[in-house]
């Protein structure tokens, strides 16, 4: 049986960011990545959250990532910019590129920003419900390192490469989309993997080319596009858009974030922002929103469906129960990172073995 403890976001937040400034990162850069690998724990994307902080530290340390980065932002037409991530966290070129593509339509109606030179962003999501706070709509594209083969190859060339979106709700939640053209995000791999737990079925091959359920040999392996060919197409336009259009690595030739400590990255990304009131006014935009919520949760619903949800909701409701009761961390993550802790000088925190609302 799995076990573990309970930990405050912001107690692991405080933890994260000190962490991240003992490799010499400023307190400026740790803060906002420490509290984007919370975000993912408090939506319940634990395999994106806290338990990636050894991976990142040693990154760090070897010097394959960047700890000041001098991020470089040049505007290439009205409407469109370019980041050079200067091989810095994925997370502070992308947090700077959002709120560049936000500028860009604030005055153009749309803006569109390419990074390259940049490394593993975190959770896709960040970034559209970065842009949602702002008030605009948002598309968020990356490539990754190979992880997925092409339609009809049998070895790695595309990456997992999310793509998310966000559009803000009227009075209601707000669309937010965020998947892996895998059939399962590989950092869920991993954190099976880590905890010595199976895999299902049909998920992924092993390095020879056969099926398993073998989280590590998945995880040295290869992962399956989700839909067939349909996952495959998809993650080629990432790699197209990420990789090729921005200037970053394409092909096969973004370095894994996992095995390959030779090299930096070169992680490309790209980031649409849209102004939600183009069309309509923002008051109509909002009125339509909500209509279509109402509409979808009047539908009728499937044998053994209590609620239809809008793609983001779940995770919403998720993060405001752990923001009362806690974000579980199972025993073999804590043991990480406190050994982590330990070797940086950071106490990681004691933790509860009650939920923090049923203390």
């Amino acid at each position: 049986m799995e076990t573990g403890k309970y930990y405050a976001a912001g107690e692991l937040i405080a933890f994260g960011a000190a962490i991240f400034m003992a490799t010499g990162m400023s307190a400026a850069h740790a803060a906002p990545i420490a509290n984007g690998l919370v975000k993912a724990n408090l939506r319940g994307i634990d395999s994106h959250g806290v338990s990636r902080i050894p991976m990142y530290v040693e990154r760090l340390q070897k010097g394959l990532v960047n700890a000041r980065p001098d991020v470089k932002v040049v505007e290439v037409s009205g409407a469109v910019s370019s980041v050079d991530g200067d091989n810095g966290m994925g997370f502070v070129a992308s947090q700077i590129a959002m709120g560049e593509a936000v500028r860009l339509a604030a005055k153009n109606g749309i803006g569109l920003v390419g990074v390259h030179r940049s490394t593993h962003f975190g959770m896709g999501a960040l970034y559209a419900l970065q842009a949602i706070e702002a008030g605009y709509v948002s598309m968020v594209f990356t490539n990754s390192s190979p992880a997925i083969p092409m339609w009809g190859g049998r070895t790695v060339f595309l990456g997992a490469s999310p793509i998310a979106a966000g559009i803000p709700g009227g009075k209601y939640a707000p669309y937010v989309m965020d998947m892996a053209m895998t059939v399962i995000a590989r950092g869920k791999i991993r954190l099976a993997a880590m905890r010595g737990e199976p895999i299902p079925a049909g998920l992924a091959l092993d390095s020879d080319g056969n099926p398993t359920t073998d989280a590590a040999k998945a995880f040295e392996g290869v992962c399956l596009p989700f839909g067939g060919v349909k996952g495959s197409v998809l993650g080629t336009l990432m790699d197209l858009m990420s990789g090729v259009l921005t200037g970053a690595g394409f092909g096969g030739d973004v370095k894994s974030l996992y095995f390959d400590h030779t090299q930096a990255q070169n992680v490309g990304h790209l980031f649409f922002a849209i102004k939600p009131d183009l069309f309509m006014s923002l008051t109509d935009f909002n009125g339509r929103m909500d209509t279509f919520y109402e509409r979808m949760k009047a539908l009728p619903r499937a044998a053994g469906v209590d609620e239809i949800m809008l793609p983001g909701e779940p995770e919403q409701r998720r993060e405001e129960e752990r923001l009362r009761q806690g974000i579980p961390i199972t025993d073999n993550v804590v043991a990480d990172l406190a050994s982590e802790g330990n070797r940086l000088g950071v106490a990681f925190p004691a933790g509860r073995d009650k939920r923090l609302d049923a203390a």
